[in-house]
């Protein structure tokens, strides 16, 4: 077992975080609305129709903001089917996932289950077969305080109060060939310009976020990112960024997913800031990782035509969790420029949460180390001083501990508190994490959990729906400078301590 020495300097801050880091991304898509979050009759619904016991896993999660409707699905949206009396809406196919959308819920609805789930919206605009105008007059409709036709028209829907939302994505993955009314980077940069413009000149409150490259894997990545900023920069305020990975048949290389995700985040901040520079401009443009997640996307299943089929149902396993908690540490790490992080999907559909319909609701295996930064990972990222051996990976030498540190800062009692998040990727290897805060004085071990086992497939099922849960640890007695601690082989931690505050 090697010792890695990890020493951390209270000075050493690299960003607060924000909040919005935490957010997570509901599309109409498969069953993430209907059966989802949304299922009349359903036992534990309320008088809208909302599922109950899926608003309690979501206030459980943290979740800050909550992207909303698409995804692929907004580029051939036309958001006005959605609102008004449900007798009126039209049934439309959805070009982008082949299915039947019936419009029961809508922006208007969606906000309320916004509400009762303790979430902000996210909201999005389509700039696939939408325009600028309609994207002003969603904006209008939803902020506007009244006195105009689509703001009393939102009123006439039962909303007297504006929504307030104000985050808001301009269209999806434009760069995607597969996108409903795909642009290049200088049509969509134009447009998207001319869309902003007329958005900030409704509300100069809101923050937009222009579509940067689907994933790094696009032939056009970094050059799509260039183009659309130099046409966008002084008129937004984040650059999208997506990636998923998926197990390709190599644990070790999937293990090191974080490794790569870390050199897109770095290469797209600076793409954004050769722009800026470029511009002369001193705004600083920074990240909106909108879509984030583990996906199996070579096992998709091709649909004709349902409403609301099981589309894109991914059952995680330990594993996943793992390579899940990696992810999360990077976002972490990179909380200077990424301000918000979406992970996606919530419900069903890639998603932390997995409902039957008509029955119960299971927490999936990646659930909870999402919970775990999302309780434990607000307040100042720290840059503690490690240096770790490495792994041979696709990626290149991947560390076999992934650290992040968060100082949650000192409450009204005085004390504060320090959240590390390890992940070891180590298959068949313990690490000795040795941590030394003498910065900070002696501290006290409050917490200690772990997520592993020795069957790295193992998932949570409704038969079996605790299959893959953390696990308490024991944790050091008394007051201390420094903490010599065990990182199992393939294992997510959490280690919690607290300071007394000065």
């Amino acid at each position: 077992m090697s010792k890695i020495s990890m020493v951390v300097e209270k000075q050493f801050a690299l960003a607060e975080v924000d909040d919005r880091l935490f957010s997570s991304f509901i599309e109409h898509l498969g069953r993430a609305v209907y059966s989802g979050i949304y299922e009349p009759g359903h036992p534990t619904a309320d008088g809208q129709g909302f599922r109950k016991d899926v608003i309690e896993l979501v206030r459980d999660l943290g979740v800050c903001l909550v992207r909303y409707p698409g995804g692929n699905f907004l580029s051939g949206y036309d958001w006005t089917d959605g609102i008004g009396p449900r007798a009126d809406r039209p049934r439309r196919l959805d070009l982008a996932w082949r299915t039947i959308e019936p419009n029961e819920i809508g922006i208007d609805e969606f906000v309320d289950w916004a509400k009762k789930a303790n979430v902000g919206v996210m909201a999005a605009v389509n700039m696939g077969t939408g325009t600028p105008k309609e994207a002003g007059e969603m904006l209008e409709y939803c902020n506007f305080r009244g006195g105009t036709y689509w703001s009393d028209l939102r009123k006439k829907n039962g909303h007297a109060e504006p929504y307030g939302i104000k985050t808001w994505c301009v269209g999806n993955e434009m760069d995607g060939p597969w996108q409903i009314c795909h642009l290049d980077a200088a049509d969509y940069g134009k447009k998207a310009r001319e869309t902003a413009k007329i958005m900030k000149w409704i509300d100069d409150k809101i923050d937009l976020v222009v579509c940067g490259s689907a994933t790094s894997l696009m032939a056009t990545y970094p050059e799509w990112d260039r183009v659309v900023l130099e046409h966008t920069y002084e008129h937004i305020d984040y650059l999208s960024l997506h990636r998923y990975y998926e197990n390709l048949g190599n644990d070790a290389d999937f293990l090191a997913s974080f490794v790569d995700m870390d050199r897109f985040i770095k290469s797209v901040a600076s793409t954004v800031d050769y722009v800026k520079s470029l511009k002369r401009s001193t705004k600083t443009v920074n990240l909106s990782f909108d879509e984030w997640n583990v996906w199996y996307q070579q096992k998709q299943t091709r649909f004709d035509w349902e409403v609301a089929p099981p589309i894109l149902e991914d059952q995680y396993s330990l594993l996943d969790a793992l390579v899940f908690g990696g992810m999360g540490i990077t976002l972490l790490n990179n909380a200077d420029r990424v301000k918000v992080a979406c992970l996606a999907q919530l419900v069903n559909v890639i998603a932390p949460i997995f409902t039957k319909k008509g029955g119960g609701v299971i927490k999936q295996s990646t659930y909870y180390p999402f919970r775990d930064i999302s309780k434990y990972g607000r307040g100042t990222v720290l840059k503690p001083v490690i240096a770790a051996p490495t792994i041979e990976t696709c990626y290149g030498d991947a560390p076999v501990l992934a650290v992040s540190v968060v100082d949650n800062g000192v409450g009204a009692n005085g004390t504060g508190d320090i959240s590390v998040f390890c992940l070891n990727i180590d298959q068949g290897k313990s690490h000795q994490l040795d941590l030394d805060f003498r910065s900070f004085g002696k501290v006290k071990m409050t917490m200690r959990q772990e997520l592993s086992g020795p069957d790295q497939d193992l998932k949570n099922t409704f038969e079996s729906p605790e299959r893959v849960v953390p696990v308490a640890k024991a944790v050091a007695g008394g007051e201390a400078e420094s903490f010599a601690l065990e990182m199992s082989p393939r294992s997510w931690n959490v280690i919690r301590f607290s300071y007394a505050g000065k």
